[in-house]
């Protein structure tokens, strides 16, 4: 975890890593990289760096917001049922902080294990990136088919307001919220014990990148 401008050449690869994995399926317009790969609208990024170097996975972070406009996914809502009502959701919970994961990623050439090991990752990765920013809800827009992952580290989803389709037709998206206060009460044993042993480790300071992962080494 870090920010793209004190690792820049980390975050060139996590986000290009993205845009290969949004263009697999045909939603790279979804990940606006003409206005994010500068990385000045992301707070934090998360790569997964395997032992050769190679970023394999990864998410950024952007908030907390101020205004609920600055919220773009909101977009996906707009003329549609349930806009009003989640952009009062959105709304009411930003004075106790809110921050928005987007960019989640992982690349395809992993095997399926690998792959379900590292969702389940970035899935907890979310509770560390909203308290790490000091904020009380974490927010995400998915599609339903990895709603369920998100539960697994404590989300919860706003079941009255309609999925959209977004990017496209393929997929039926839905917002869902992690609340700082009470997500222990929400995820599954397994990813709690995961989150706890990984915020120890958060707090002692043991996530230190290797020089050469910085951006100023040979990696970068």
């Amino acid at each position: 975890m870090g920010t793209p401008q004190a690792h820049p050449g980390l975050w060139r690869r996590n986000i290009t890593g993205a845009l290969r994995a949004y263009r697999r399926y045909g939603v790279d317009a979804a990940l606006e990289y003409d206005k994010t790969a500068d990385g000045r609208s992301s707070a934090l990024f998360v790569a997964a760096i395997d032992p050769f170097g190679d970023v394999v996975a990864g998410m950024r972070v952007q908030g907390p917001y101020t205004h609920v406009d600055e919220v773009n996914a909101l977009a996906a809502w707009a003329g549609r049922p349930g806009e009003s009502a989640l952009r009062k959701r959105v709304a009411d919970r930003i004075p106790e902080g809110v921050v928005e994961v987007k960019a989640v990623w992982a690349d395809r050439g992993l095997d399926r294990g690998k792959r379900r090991a590292l969702g389940a990752a970035l899935d907890r990765c979310v509770v560390h990136v909203t308290s790490l920013l000091r904020a009380r809800y974490g927010f995400v827009t998915a599609g339903e088919h990895a709603a369920e992952g998100y539960r697994t580290s404590g989300a919860r989803s706003d079941w009255w307001i309609p999925a959209v389709p977004f990017p496209d037709n393929r997929y039926r998206t839905v917002p869902l919220w992690w609340d700082m206060r009470t997500y222990r009460s929400v995820a599954a044993e397994s990813q709690l014990t995961l989150i706890e042993a990984e915020q120890l480790a958060l707090a002692a300071g043991d996530t230190e990148l290797p020089a050469d992962l910085t951006g100023t080494g040979g990696l970068a």
